[in-house]
């Protein structure tokens, strides 16, 4: 949650021209309805960390899936190279 200093706030409302009850009725509208869902630099540090992390392991993830395709090729490789051999093996 966002911290705010709604007396510095109400304030600098009734510096600018609001009355008393208006300026703290701003302020308390604001802390109540709008600063709950404003993100701190720590929501903000742990969405990071925690993306970083998702990412980190998504990036192993398609790591693995190439590895195993590229062994797939291989066999695969493999077997054309052995039954081509015997192929002319059997023809000599």
């Amino acid at each position: 949650m966002v911290t705010l200093d709604t007396l510095k706030a109400s304030r600098r409302l009734r510096d600018a021209g609001f009355e008393e009850a208006q300026a703290e009725a701003l302020v308390g509208a604001f802390t109540e309805d709008i600063g709950e869902r404003l993100a701190t630099k720590d929501d903000v540090a742990l969405l990071g960390s925690t993306l970083e992390n998702k990412i980190a392991l998504l990036e192993q993830r398609v790591n693995l899936r190439i590895a195993l395709a590229a062994g797939g090729i291989t066999t695969a490789l493999l077997a054309a190279i052995a039954i081509a051999t015997g192929i002319i093996v059997s023809r000599l």
